[in-house]
């Protein structure tokens, strides 16, 4: 496979070792400091792109890969105010983005776990949920994708919650998530219940950049060959579940 990594910072150049070690080729390297671009023939020839900038080029990065019908991998966040105009692009113009906000399979079986306990606390109101997470001083968005993600699936099955606030108070319909930034942390999260008596609280912590790097190849992987948007739901599902 013939790939091409959009963004070479830490997570870019992890990618590459990985990708390398299962062999696979990377044929272009986009990058501010590096002077490849997207009209070069050497990007043009890659079966896939993988992409993780920053929030504000995020979109532009998928438009650019689209025109030469390169499909994407991309794990940036913070950009989700234009996802419907990305699903669009897939939708209805035939084109291939595979997006999460965390590659780790672990992370993505927290998630699941996320899900199912905060369906079983339903029925205790008494408890009142909070997020925190822990990242590097280099992280550009607070808070992180993966801990959006963890509030959208305590929503999606808490009732008495519609949306988050980041760093205030949980109130009766919110939830507080306290985003924190400290030297080198690849990443943290944990989601809270409290009660006047105790709590509950469940925790993935990130060893390195690596979990995230594999996950986003093994994506990459899966995605060759596959049309519209995609997301770890389908890889976990079809990759993993037999």
């Amino acid at each position: 496979m013939k790939i091409a990594l959009i963004g070479y910072g830490k997570m870019g150049k992890e990618i590459e070792k990985i990708a390398v070690s299962r062999e696979h080729e990377i044929v272009a390297r986009i990058d501010p400091l590096l002077n490849e671009d997207f009209n070069s023939q050497q990007f043009k020839c890659a079966d896939i792109a993988i992409e993780f900038t920053t929030p504000d080029s995020a979109l532009h990065n998928y438009k650019e890969c689209f025109k030469h019908n390169i499909p994407v991998v991309s794990g940036t966040t913070g950009w989700f105010q234009n996802i419907v105009e990305a699903k669009e692009w897939c939708e209805k113009r035939g084109q291939t983005l595979f997006y999460a906000s965390n590659f780790s399979i672990g992370v993505n079986l927290f998630f699941e776990l996320n899900d199912t306990l905060a369906q079983l606390m339903n029925d205790f109101p008494q408890y009142e949920v909070s997020i925190a997470e822990t990242h590097h001083t280099e992280k550009k968005d607070a808070p992180s994708g993966t801990a959006i993600t963890l509030s959208e699936g305590i929503i999606k099955n808490l009732d008495r919650k519609t949306d988050w606030n980041l760093n205030q108070a949980s109130s009766s319909q919110t939830i507080e998530i306290k985003a924190f930034r400290e030297g080198d942390v690849p990443g943290i999260h944990i989601v809270k219940y409290q009660s006047l008596v105790d709590e509950i609280e469940i925790r993935h912590s990130a060893k390195s950049r690596l979990g995230f790097a594999l996950g986003a190849v093994l994506a990459a992987e899966y995605t060759i060959n596959k049309k519209g948007f995609l997301t770890m739901k389908n890889l976990l599902k079809d990759y993993f579940v037999t």
